[in-house]
């Protein structure tokens, strides 16, 4: 078959191999999507049913781009495939099996916005001192609990857990967990951890659902596997307990989303749940320049706990890394926009060629300025999408209340937009009646002259008829999406209200909702989405994540900024790893234990293979924060870089002479100082055509014995004579001639290894 003609041997194996466990271990840039998408075409082409095909990724676009590669290969038996992230598929399964639950079919999915708007009413309701009961902090410990299994029944019985709420000082944390799921269920609303959290209770009590999707998914395939967390995992390996052909596809050395819940230990320790388990590493890399990839193998190696593999590539060499020392964060922006534009303009690349990559988002604005300062276009990766503006946010608010009237958030949303005289006492009394009568909030809504008496009475009359029409459209007229959103978008007066305003802002938020229009539009003219009703095409945007954002073709040609975990997946020509210091990166924040040490610095090996070609690191000795210039130490990271493709450089734009640095060497969690980094910067030129074999008898002479006028010997670069030895301080080096055209070098004493020739 021609799909195979193209793969190296173990892409090859890998795509082969058809029943039983395996584990695909893919290294940066070694094809991987190559290899699940001929994998599952291989499968269809080998009589496997494309309806009984489960493929498992982290984004909606890399789902969308191999059900694209699979249909090239196999045609439209691809569009059958089950495919898509671990929330989209759990979400459909919960659509058609939540009643066992006690959801119904239109169930909301909250946002993040909507999870914190709810946890700010339960903190208020229960009179408790926000300045502790953090909503983030509060999101967060429900969201680990969610993703560790732990229900709020088996939070709030866990002598341990109430400890350690105890002891972080907010012990009604269980009871804020309680009352937080509870109302999420009253409005018949999912957050995104519970369509995780909701499928494993599913497949836990309802066996013979869990036995149906176990006999309809023969095959089960999971991208990006050690960004799994334990929930994700344990869906999967139920899925495939009775057929057993499960596959995996990951990195463990791109593990980098523990923040999240990602468990790392779901790769390391695949082999203890099936002793059957084939494993096929995937070493070659074809992304990136043999520097590049030397580089990269030197950071990760440093790592204890990973997967061994030799990542190798037959690309070209390509230049050394080079490493940008600044004065400060804003000389830092300075130097790499006039580096980017001097490389433009002699290399005739595009703005799209280049990234900046940082940390923390709070990074980009040194870099913002500058290379506005010269006119260079660029993007940030990463900040407000689409569908979370605000005007975006209160359509859809609209059109989810209209699906579902249980839906809280939405309504809490939307009962005063447009101002209709409703305020926020009076929205206060509906939730609590709905609450006290134990009744969905649309029952109060839909009969207030039933309930107790409260202003804007009227206005609430009002905005019930008003979603009553709403509904007609939907359940009775079964008007497709962008029939309903349009007829929503004008009887509600949000779009006129945006039309009137003739601010720059509000024009540009009126473009935004004729937009979201014309996505709606689109969804409906799509002949693949068969069921274009409202309540599916809210479903497809609540799922949408970041990485998911179609590309505006205005924006392709900017340079793009943004953070190393949102540029994970991704690939640039010229990658600028900028903020290099201790503190920053690693973070302060993840040096508490070795793991988190050790997260950071797959961090660091992610942001070094997302360049192709050309790899230029920064550091700054000082950034502003707090409002306070701060000192800054270069990065421990820096001195675990291999040093033979390792140079310092001095960009365009640089005030004043950049030298070598002296970084400081950290072992663990406390810093030592440590000798002089100058070794990255002597990264000797060698003559690629001598190739110099070491004496038998070769062992290096003390340092201190060694004298300009003597011979040596070096295990690399041959024999040479010793012109001068230069002292300064503590740091000795040496300025050797050496023989057979490799030259002149400097060498730092205290790192090279020389033996005087007598």
């Amino acid at each position: 078959m021609d799909y195979l003609a193209g793969l190296n041997e173990p892409q090859r194996k890998a795509v082969e191999h058809i029943d039983g466990p395996l584990m695909i271990i893919a290294g940066a840039g070694s094809g991987k999507t190559r290899v699940l998408t001929y994998r599952t075409a291989h499968l269809i082409e080998k009589g496997v049913d494309p309806f009984a095909i489960l493929l498992l990724t982290f984004t909606n676009k890399a789902a969308g781009e191999m059900r694209h590669r699979i249909e090239t290969v196999i045609g439209n038996a691809a569009k059958n495939i089950w495919m898509g992230t671990f929330h989209s598929i759990f979400a459909k399964i919960l659509r058609f099996e939540g009643t066992r639950l006690g959801y119904t079919s239109n169930f909301s999915i909250y946002d993040t916005d909507d999870s914190k708007s709810l946890i700010r009413a339960l903190i208020k309701e229960k009179n408790l001192d926000d300045k502790v009961y953090k909503v983030n902090l509060v999101l967060n410990r429900i969201s680990n609990a969610k993703n560790r299994l732990i229900g709020p029944a088996q939070y709030t019985g866990s002598s341990i857990l109430a400890e350690e709420d105890r002891l972080a000082r907010i012990p009604a944390m269980g009871e804020l967990y309680q009352l937080y799921c509870a109302r999420c269920f009253a409005a018949n609303a999912m957050d995104f951890d519970d369509l995780l959290f909701q499928t494993n209770i599913l497949f836990r009590d309802h066996l013979d659902v869990l036995n149906k999707y176990q006999h309809k998914f023969k095959h089960v395939m999971v991208d990006e596997f050690q960004d799994t967390n334990v929930s994700q995992y344990l869906i999967t390996k139920k899925l495939s307990a009775v057929n057993r052909n499960i596959c995996v596809v990951g990195d463990d050395a791109q593990s980098i989303y523990a923040f999240r819940g990602a468990d790392i230990q779901n790769i390391l320790n695949f082999e203890r749940d099936y002793s059957d388990l084939v494993t096929i590493k995937l070493e070659e890399n074809y992304r990136s320049t043999k520097a590049i990839v030397a580089v990269a193998n030197s950071i990760i190696s440093r790592n204890k706990n990973q997967l061994k593999k030799d990542v190798f590539t037959s690309n070209e060499d390509g230049d050394d890394i080079e490493i940008i020392r600044a004065s400060s964060d804003n000389e830092e922006g300075r130097m790499i926009a006039s580096a980017i534009f001097e490389a433009a303009q002699k290399e005739n690349l595009t703005w799209s060629d280049f990234a900046i990559l940082y940390r923390t988002n709070a990074q980009s604005r040194s870099f913002e300025e500058a290379l506005r300062r010269l006119n260079i276009k660029y993007r940030i990766i990463g900040g407000v999408s689409f569908y979370q503006r605000k005007e975006i946010k209160d359509v859809l608010g609209y059109l989810r209340f209209t699906v579902n009237q249980n839906d809280e958030e939405a309504f809490k949303r939307i009962i005063n937009l447009p101002k209709r005289g409703i305020g926020d006492t009076t929205i206060a009394k509906i939730v609590v009646t709905a609450a006290e009568n134990n009744v969905p909030i649309w029952d109060v809504v839909s009969n207030i002259s039933q309930f107790q008496a409260a202003r804007g009475s009227a206005g609430i009359e009002a905005f019930s008829d008003l979603i009553k029409s709403f509904k007609l459209m939907v359940e009775v007229e079964q008007k497709d999406a962008y029939e309903v959103a349009n007829h929503v978008a004008k009887a509600s007066g949000l779009l006129r209200e945006l039309y009137e305003d003739k601010t720059v802002e509000g024009l540009a938020r009126y473009q935004n909702l004729q937009e979201l229009l014309n996505a709606i539009k689109s969804f409906v003219d799509n002949p693949e989405n068969e069921d274009k009703s409202l309540a599916t095409f809210l479903q497809s945007v609540s799922l949408l994540t970041n990485a998911d954002a179609d590309e505006d073709p205005a924006d392709r040609d900017k340079v793009t900024l943004m953070t190393i975990h949102s540029a994970k997946g991704l690939e640039f020509n010229r990658v600028f790893l900028v903020g290099l210091e201790e503190d920053l990166f690693p973070s302060q924040m993840m040096l508490q234990s070795q793991q988190d040490l050790e997260e950071e610095r797959r961090l660091f090996y992610v942001a070094v293979t997302r360049a192709e070609k050309k790899l230029q690191i920064s550091y700054a000795e000082s950034r502003y924060q707090f409002g306070r210039l701060k000192a800054c130490e270069p990065s421990r990271f820096l001195n675990e870089l291999d040093p033979n493709f390792v140079k310092m450089a001095k960009p365009a734009g640089a005030r004043k002479e950049v030298s070598s640095f002296r970084p400081v060497q950290k072992t663990g969690f406390t810093a030592k100082p440590a000798p002089s980094a100058a070794q990255l910067i002597q990264k000797p030129t060698t003559n690629t055509n001598y190739q110099h074999v070491v004496s038998a008898n070769f062992q290096a002479t003390d340092a201190l014995a060694l004298a300009a006028g003597q011979k040596v010997e070096h295990a690399k670069f041959g024999f040479g004579l010793i012109k001068r030895i230069e002292v300064n301080g503590a740091e000795r080096k040496a300025v050797i001639d050496f023989e057979k055209g490799v030259g002149e070098k400097t060498l730092l004493l205290s790192f090279a290894k020389l033996m005087i020739v007598t």
